[in-house]
C-alpha cells in the first residue's frame, strides 16, 4: 500500500476529474486492487478487494494531511467504496460531505456525477482521450454543423456532450437505461448544448431501423458494457454491432470502438472488424491517459478509430 500513500503525498491540487493512483495498471505491485480518483472537491478511493480498518485510517490520515497542504482550510470529502470480486459494493462516506447537486468538469465540458450511489458514477474518467478524439474529430470536420454523430450505449451522454460542444450538428444518443439517459440530457443543458441533442431509450439491438431512418452518420461511437447480462455480452454480441457499421456510415466517416475487457486484447476488435467490416481502415489506437498506464496494455481500455473509405 505504499506506493498509494506516495502518491498522495505527493497529489497535486485538481479542478478536472482525474486519476491519482492507477493500481489497476499493475505498475506497483500489491495495490493492483486499489484506484484513487478525484471528482473535486471528493476524493474516491476504490479497493476491488477487501481493506482492513487499520489500512482505511492509514489512508485517511494520509489525505487529511496532504488535503490541508494543498486545501488549507477547506474540509476533506472523501468516500470509499469496496468492491469484492463477489457480492455487492459498499460505500461509505469517510469525510466531509459530497455536493448534491455534484457537477465536475473534464475540459470545459461539466457533467452530473453520483458517488454514493452504485458503481457507475456517471463519468468514466479513463475514457478522456477517447472524449478528447470525438472533439477533435469533430473540430476538424469541414462543416461540422451538417455532422450527425450516433452515439451508442450512450449511458449519460458524455460524448455527445464533447461533440456538440465541437459543433457537431445532431446527436443520437442511444441506451436501454432510461435513468442514464436522463441524467445525460441534463449534461447538455448543463453544457448549453442540448439543441440537436436526441435520446432513444431502447435495445440497440432491435433499434436498427430506427437509427437507419436517422440517415448516415459521419460519426459513430460505440462503447458498450464488456459485459452485462440481458444486454451485452461482448463476445458474442460486438460483432453483430460491427457488422451494421459500414451500412449506417457516410463515406469518409469515422466510427470509434471502446472495449474495457481486460480478457480481451485489441486482436478481439480488430480481428472481428476484418471479418464484420473490412472495407472499414484502421486509423488508431487512441492512446489512454498517462495515468491510466499499464504494465500490459492489452489488459487496458481499448479505443479503437475506424474509417469509412471515401466516396
Amino acid at each position: 500500500m505504499q506506493a498509494l500513500l506516495d502518491a498522495i503525498a505527493t497529489m497535486a491540487p485538481s479542478t478536472d476529474v482525474q486519476r491519482i493512483f492507477h493500481g489497476r495498471g499493475a505498475r506497483q505491485p500489491g495495490c493492483e486492487h486499489l484506484v484513487l480518483d478525484v471528482f473535486p472537491p471528493v476524493l474516491l478511493l476504490t479497493s476491488f478487494a477487501p481493506l482492513a480498518e487499520p489500512e482505511v485510517a492509514a489512508i485517511g490520515e494520509a489525505l487529511a494531511r496532504r488535503w490541508q497542504a494543498i486545501a488549507p482550510g477547506q474540509p476533506l470529502r472523501w468516500v470509499l467504496q469496496i468492491r469484492p470480486s463477489h457480492g455487492q459494493a459498499q460505500t461509505r462516506l469517510m469525510a466531509g460531505s459530497v455536493p448534491d447537486p455534484h457537477v465536475v468538469t473534464e475540459q470545459g465540458a461539466r457533467y452530473l456525477v453520483h458517488l454514493l450511489r452504485g458503481q457507475n458514477h456517471g463519468l468514466f474518467p479513463d475514457m478522456a482521450a477517447g472524449r478528447a478524439w470525438v472533439r477533435r474529430t469533430v473540430a476538424a470536420h469541414t462543416e461540422p454543423r451538417r455532422m450527425r454523430v450516433l452515439n451508442l450505449f450512450a449511458y449519460t451522454c458524455a460524448f455527445s456532450v464533447v461533440a456538440r460542444l465541437a459543433g457537431a450538428g445532431q446527436v443520437l444518443n442511444m441506451d436501454m437505461s432510461r435513468a442514464a439517459l436522463a441524467i445525460g440530457q441534463q449534461n447538455h443543458q448543463l453544457n448549453g448544448v442540448a439543441a440537436g441533442a436526441s435520446f432513444a431509450a431502447h435495445d440497440v439491438f432491435s433499434s436498427w431501423g430506427k437509427i437507419k431512418r436517422g440517415g448516415a452518420y459521419e460519426l459513430i461511437v460505440v462503447d458498450p458494457p464488456s459485459y452485462q447480462k440481458g444486454s451485452f455480452v461482448a463476445t458474442k454480441d460486438y460483432a453483430r454491432v460491427m457488422r451494421r457499421l459500414p451500412e449506417l456510415l457516410m463515406p469518409g466517416g469515422h466510427a470509434l470502438l471502446c472495449l474495457n475487457a481486460p480478457e480481451l486484447g485489441v486482436d478481439f476488435l480488430t480481428g472481428h472488424m476484418a471479418e464484420q467490416a473490412p472495407d472499414l481502415q484502421f486509423v488508431e489506437r487512441v492512446a489512454n491517459p498517462p495515468a491510466f498506464a499499464d504494465a500490459d496494455e492489452e489488459r487496458s481500455l481499448k479505443v479503437l478509430a475506424y474509417r469509412a473509405p471515401a466516396a
